[in-house]
């Protein structure tokens, strides 16, 4: 989507810091980190939410686990992290491209907030 800024950042229109990079997905560090280590995870096709994801499409989401597993052991996360993928207005979504937050460095409560 050409009005997308999820699209502009992993077609490098809008730089940010890379955490990882393949074919498939860019994980950047975000601009308002809510914790030590604050990374989104994005498919690189775009795909709204996670409403979105079929059968055709999923193998992104596993992909998406593999790569937020692989960031966790790299930073340092040893202790644990937590996965967050806000989907709709109601689940807290302000960008409409799938996205999945890597939070670690600190203790995570339930519920959080």
């Amino acid at each position: 989507m050409s009005d997308c800024i999820f699209c502009k950042i992993a077609a490098g229109e809008i730089p940010s810091k890379k955490a990882y990079e393949d074919e498939r997905v860019l994980a950047f560090y975000d601009l308002e980190p809510q914790a030590p280590v604050h990374v989104l995870i994005i498919p690189k096709e775009h795909i709204a939410s996670v409403a979105e994801i079929t059968e055709e499409n999923s193998g992104i989401a596993a992909h998406i686990f593999e790569v937020a597993a692989r960031l966790a052991k790299e930073l340092g996360l040893e202790g644990g992290f937590r996965l967050v993928a806000n989907t709709g207005a109601d689940g807290g979504q302000t960008v409409q491209h799938l996205h999945v937050h890597l939070l670690g460095g600190r203790s995570m409560k339930w519920p959080p907030g």
